[in-house]
């Protein structure tokens, strides 16, 4: 398996070919179609001068001025009638010409060979030393007329210029390397990092030590992967505190079921003493099917994508659920105060027929006797208001931040009338509405809770 590390000091050397291969060919390109003409007629204007200057100085020994010439950085080849042939200056380290080439050129033509001798890429022939990559004019001699070769001598005129060309280039490309393959681990050590961050949280620890002080994609993949864990963790508490509080609600009334029906079965008991402890195993039974459809409910909402939205008239489900309670309100003997104008909503009936029965049967219990208990509708334009009002003992400001958690419970006397998840369903329903629930409390002065749910769009 490549590592990442790998990976980037490969793609460093693959870009780095792939870059001067495109920019040999742009180079390549430029030259052949911008500079290799003017080196042709730059060649060309050498040569004709030189054979200028000595046909028209009378007295020069042809060899002994090609040989000074050829100091100024040029080379030279002489060819006679008989194709007799002589260097100046440097040597020319490869190709020939015919005999016609050569006849050609001293019957008067000239011969441009740099534009021939470029097999490969123009700006390469322009570098090789060959006979073929010269300018040839005829020049006139005392013993008659001769062909005069010319080419630039390269190495004399810019050698040292190429030597330094080829170490920058040559260095430049050594020392990249040598930095991406360290920088490269500046680069990777983040990733594994993270890598051994994950493995981290895969065992169950989450507590990861991330560098997030970076102020680039790495520093901000930190971040987030810092804020992901404290999320899992948090979310893992939660799931720890929820499975204890599940196991801590089925086992008491599992413990009182199982100390009952034990003494249900002692033969020293009487009968009503029995039926007594079978009606408390009844209620405790009621009390765990009452709770198991309670998960049951909260599975469905975690997992609930979309509701079946559906319009139906608020005021009428809640007028529902009053008479529904009757037996329970006028036990208590309270007082009514109903404020339900026609109203219609869209919503998933059933779910928000749960939400106002568990916040109704909720201020109903908690309601002193012969106190009042208030239910209103206040539509607007944008959304619509569900207020609920009880003057029992109110709730503890300290437990106001937390009454819509899991198996919360504000008062612990009531455990036995409770299990804690109806005000956790209620928000959870609420929340799936795009809405918001809401509660104002006092201890001693009652509670209000108040649900925001959008208005229908008409």
């Amino acid at each position: 398996m490549k590592t990442l590390y790998v990976r980037i000091v490969l793609t460093f050397i693959v870009v780095t070919a792939v870059s001067s291969v495109a920019g040999l060919l742009f180079t390549n390109s430029y030259y052949k179609n911008n500079l290799l003409s003017q080196n042709e007629q730059r060649t060309m204007k050498t040569a004709l001068a030189v054979k200028e200057l000595y046909e028209h100085t009378s007295g020069i020994d042809l060899p002994n001025y090609l040989t000074k010439m050829a100091t100024l950085g040029y080379q030279f080849y002489l060819v006679n009638d008989r194709h007799e042939a002589r260097a100046f200056g440097s040597p020319f380290k490869q190709g020939v010409l015919s005999s016609a080439q050569y006849d050609l050129v001293m019957d008067g033509e000239f011969y441009q060979g740099m534009n021939d001798d470029n097999d490969g890429l123009a700006v390469f022939a322009f570098f090789v030393n060959s006979l073929r990559n010269t300018a040839g004019v005829p020049i006139e001699t005392p013993e008659g007329r001769a062909a005069l070769f010319v080419r630039p001598d390269l190495q004399q005129q810019i050698g040292e210029v190429r030597f330094i060309m080829a170490a920058f280039i040559g260095g430049s490309f050594v020392s990249s390397l040598l930095l991406i393959v360290v920088l490269s681990r500046y680069i990777v050590n983040p990733v594994k990092k993270l890598t051994k961050a994950t493995g981290q949280i895969a065992n169950g620890d989450y507590e990861v030590q991330l560098d997030s002080e970076r102020k680039d994609e790495i520093g901000e993949l930190a971040r987030r992967f810092a804020s992901m864990a404290a999320s899992i963790r948090r979310s893992e508490e939660s799931r720890q505190q929820f499975v204890a509080n599940v196991s801590h609600e089925f086992q008491t009334p599992l413990t009182s079921i199982q100390g009952l029906a034990t003494a249900a079965a002692d033969p020293s008991v009487s009968r009503e003493e029995s039926v007594g402890y079978m009606r408390i195993i009844a209620s405790e039974t009621v009390r765990l099917s009452s709770l198991s459809q309670q998960l049951l409910t909260l599975a469905f909402l975690d997992q609930a994508k979309q509701l079946e939205y559906a319009p139906f008239r608020l005021d009428e489900q809640l007028r529902q659920i009053i008479i529904m309670l009757e037996w329970q309100w006028s036990e208590k003997q309270l007082e009514l105060e109903l404020d339900l104008p026609e109203t219609m909503i869209s919503g998933d009936a059933q779910l928000l027929y749960q939400v106002w029965t568990n916040l109704i049967t909720n201020s109903i219990k908690f309601s002193k006797a012969m106190g009042t208990l208030s239910i209103a509708i206040k539509p607007a334009s944008e959304q619509i208001d569900i207020v609920i009002r009880d003057t029992g003992e109110g709730i503890p400001e300290a437990d106001l931040p937390y009454l819509f958690e899991r198996f919360y419970k504000a008062d612990q006397s009531r455990a036995a009338s409770g299990s804690g998840l109806g005000l956790s369903i209620a928000h959870k329903i609420v929340t799936l509405h795009d809405g918001n629930i809401a509660v104002q409390s006092q201890y001693g002065q009652g509670a209000v809770f108040t649900v925001k749910l959008p208005a229908p769009r008409l």
